[in-house]
């Protein structure tokens, strides 16, 4: 008898960000794979005897491949097991839980996906940035620094993106910081406000405000090291009155 792979939201660290279906999903699970950024806290729910995998990935070292975590997902379900595969913020925005489902359905194994609460929205907002707001921003795009060799298009064209939007959220760019803030900074000018938070959500969280003038500066000052979450926008302004109630 085959069994069932759930791909599951866990947030974007915060253990209570995890949805109540994601969670009872966790604690249901004989199986749980797991991502790098998801939080010690939510292992904790796994039932005794449930079996755990690391299967993080950081810049540059990946404890597992792409390939080899779709091949871990069948043969646990192919056992007849419940395989939760655990994932950071939401598995279908950057996060690959789609080409993980798509693996699975392909072997004739039920896959389900449960949605998360995405870093891109709730980061800014435990910072106090709204990434919208009625007077200062009606449109919001979220991009990432990170781009798969395999992608056929070209890379992502911030400049056009910060020309077409009010509020640009760029995941996983710290490593190319310089180059994406002077490319957006030629469309918004060096005052355009921005803010980098580190660790977003989680007690650890630091952030990091300027404009695109000298945030490059600023961040190599303040060590600013992956994970991390850039804002760049009016909205940013609103730290100054939102972040005691974050």
């Amino acid at each position: 008898m085959k069994g069932r792979v759930v791909i599951v939201g866990a947030g974007p660290g915060d253990p209570e960000l995890i949805t109540l279906k994601g969670l009872k999903a966790l604690k249901g699970a004989d199986v749980i794979v797991y991502d790098r950024l998801v939080s010690p806290e939510l292992l904790r729910e796994a039932r005794p005897g449930c079996e755990l995998i690391y299967a993080g990935k950081a810049p540059g070292r990946h404890t597992l491949t792409q390939d080899e975590i779709n091949r871990l997902l069948v043969e646990k379900a192919l056992e007849g097991k419940t395989v939760v595969r655990l994932k950071g913020g939401d598995p279908y925005l950057y996060g690959r839980g789609e080409e993980e489902c798509m693996y699975v359905a392909q072997h004739g194994i039920e896959c389900v996906v449960i949605p998360g609460v995405t870093s891109a929205i709730a980061v800014p907002a435990y910072a106090g940035i709204p990434v919208t707001n009625r007077g200062l921003a009606s449109t919001v795009a979220i991009a990432t620094g990170m781009e798969a060799r395999e992608k056929k298009r070209r890379a992502v064209d911030y400049a056009k993106l910060a020309e077409a939007t009010d509020t640009l959220v760029i995941l996983m760019g710290v490593s190319r910081l310089e180059e994406i803030v002077e490319e957006v900074r030629r469309v918004r000018g060096s005052e355009e406000p921005v803010a980098i938070i580190v660790n977003g959500t989680t007690e650890e969280q630091r952030v990091v405000v300027g404009t695109l003038g000298d945030i490059v500066e600023k961040a190599r000052r303040a060590r600013v090291k992956p994970p991390a979450v850039i804002v760049v926008g009016k909205t940013v302004t609103l730290r100054e009155k939102l972040w005691r109630l974050s």
